[in-house]
């Protein structure tokens, strides 16, 4: 086998450290530093970017996703084993493939009258909340930590001895791919060692040349709902997105497609007739409208509804290939009963999330782009709507922000929650406190081991640059709210807290505790829920 490329060496080895000695224990923690050390640090992403264009990365992506797969063993048509549902998207696409993977679920269960066909799902998404493990499920369970650990380090070794069988150093830079590559490598080891029959597999950013996009025949594909973002990757208008995020279109595997901006449709319809096939837009099903909807979704949020129609569409489509009896025409009848069980059980963590101490109630979303904040926005103005008698009463409680987006716009952002939630309350201070931190999880332990990130600036999360920057500018839009900066999610939480705790008092016996609204970076959410459940609060 040729060895990896000059350039793929330089941008997937990134860290010149050793990551396996003879001694390596084969536990789930030594996997998660193993896997840590496979991330990319932020001087070499900035080098990258100055050195190499867009289209030269994208251009080299597949062929080096060929390479890696034939490192562990396998071949691209391999893959189709998998039975996947591919899903890209900006917006939705996780809690799309959370649906889909819920509803087929529903059809691996024995009946008296009619056996299962299928047996055990599997579903790939990223990234994760508190472990690593989450990104690779079967039947919507997380991998065990034993299991991880064995399917980890076999991608592992198959790549050490790849790279002895050609004389390279097996502990050399570029003989493992960088993180998320590694565990795309790994959930479709773990996928076809466990004979899945379907694979929802979630983009990680496009499609056209996504790591993913190496799947040559997926059964269906689904596209959820388009934005700007990753624009470095994937180009600065809704056309130049909506074509990467059209490359998971195949010939002959039929799509679906949440409604788009009408030039974004234009090009994802173009993409499927250059593809020779066919491509829905799903306008939405009868029974699943916010206003009226006779199902109540697992997941919060008045925008889901659009992606459980999305969702419906293809994992019906999937069952007909199955041979399951599902209707042609699902969209325009009633929900079979197992669909609608599959969209109630359907469960992911940090999406439109409540839960609830004695003195603070905690809303939780992530939102990273300009339309998801919003979204994030106008549910937790639902929520305070929900929650206050009147107008007035809900203009005068104390409610807190928990704030922080690392690597993209953040002050942009910040204004868009500002924007959204002013205009939803009609109130310029929808917040009496506003808390910006970085996404260390804890002062003394530091990030928790899964959710370490080497790809931000040392120095920016040292000296707080982004979160002073974020406190500045809120204080600018809104010079009420008393404006906190925090080196850790851990203080913001235990800040929050300590508010609520002295707001208590002034309450009515049945009233509401103190609203904090958690939001922003998705790796905010994640270490967020893990403080919070390894220092629960008083319930």
């Amino acid at each position: 086998m040729r060895g990896l490329s000059t350039s793929f060496r330089w941008q997937f080895g990134a860290r010149r450290v050793s990551t396996r000695s003879p001694t390596m224990t084969r536990t789930y923690e030594a996997a998660i530093a193993a896997l840590n050390s496979l991330q990319t640090n932020y001087a070499i992403v900035e080098e990258l970017r100055k050195s190499t264009t867009r289209q030269e990365m994208n251009e080299r992506s597949l062929p080096e996703t060929v390479e890696w797969l034939q490192r562990i063993g396998y071949k691209p048509s391999d893959l189709n084993r998998l039975n996947a549902v591919h899903v890209a998207g900006t917006k939705g696409k996780g809690s799309t493939s959370a649906f889909i993977s819920t509803i087929l679920s529903q059809y691996t269960k024995e009946e008296p009258s009619q056996p299962a066909k299928l047996h055990k799902i599997g579903l790939y998404t990223s990234p994760h909340l508190r472990f690593a493990r989450e990104r690779i499920k079967i039947d919507n369970a997380p991998l065990s930590e034993e299991q991880f650990a064995r399917y980890f380090f076999e991608v592992w070794d198959r790549l050490e001895n790849s790279a002895k069988a050609v004389g390279q150093d097996p502990t050399a830079p570029g003989t493992k791919p960088q993180y998320f590559r590694y565990l795309t490598l790994m959930a479709f080891h773990t996928y076809l060692s466990e004979g899945v029959d379907a694979a929802v597999i979630e983009c990680g950013i496009g499609g056209q040349y996504d790591f993913t996009n190496v799947i040559p025949q997926p059964k269906v594909t689904a596209i959820t709902s388009l934005g700007i973002d990753h624009t470095a990757m994937l180009g600065t208008t809704i056309e130049q997105i909506a074509w990467h995020k059209g490359g998971i279109i195949k010939r002959d595997v039929r799509g679906f497609a949440a409604p788009q901006p009408p030039t974004a449709e234009e090009v994802l319809l173009k993409r499927a007739q250059e593809a020779g096939t066919q491509l829905d837009i799903v306008a939405g099903h009868p029974e699943l409208r916010a206003d009226s909807s006779k199902v109540e979704l697992g997941l919060a949020g008045d925008f889901q509804y659009t992606n459980a129609s999305v969702a419906v569409a293809s994992a019906a489509e999937f069952l007909r290939k199955a041979g399951v009896d599902v209707p042609e025409n699902i969209m325009d009848v009633p929900l079979p009963a197992k669909f609608k069980v599959g969209l109630e059980e359907t469960r992911l963590g940090g999406r439109c999330e409540t839960r609830f101490e004695k003195n603070v109630s905690w809303y939780i979303d992530g939102g990273h782009t300009l339309e998801s904040i919003r979204l994030a926005g106008t549910w937790f103005a639902s929520r305070i709507q929900a929650d206050s008698s009147s107008t007035d009463v809900a203009a005068k409680k104390t409610r807190i922000l928990i704030f922080n987006q690392q690597t993209r716009d953040s002050t942009a952002l910040a204004r868009a929650l500002h924007e959204t939630l002013s205009a939803a309350l009609a109130n310029d201070t929808p917040f009496t406190h506003a808390l910006f931190c970085t996404n260390i999880t804890y002062k003394q332990a530091g990030f928790r081991p899964d959710l370490v990130s080497m790809n931000t600036n040392a120095d920016d999360l040292e000296l707080l640059r982004v979160q002073k920057s974020l406190a500045e500018e809120w204080n600018s839009i809104d010079p009420h709210a008393q404006t906190h900066v925090f080196g850790t999610i851990e203080e913001a939480v235990d800040f929050a807290r300590e508010v609520a705790s002295q707001e208590r008092p002034a309450l009515q016996k049945d009233e509401a505790p103190v609203m904090t609204f958690v939001t922003g970076s998705i790796h905010l959410v994640g270490g967020f829920l893990d403080v919070v459940e390894t220092k629960p609060g008083d319930l």
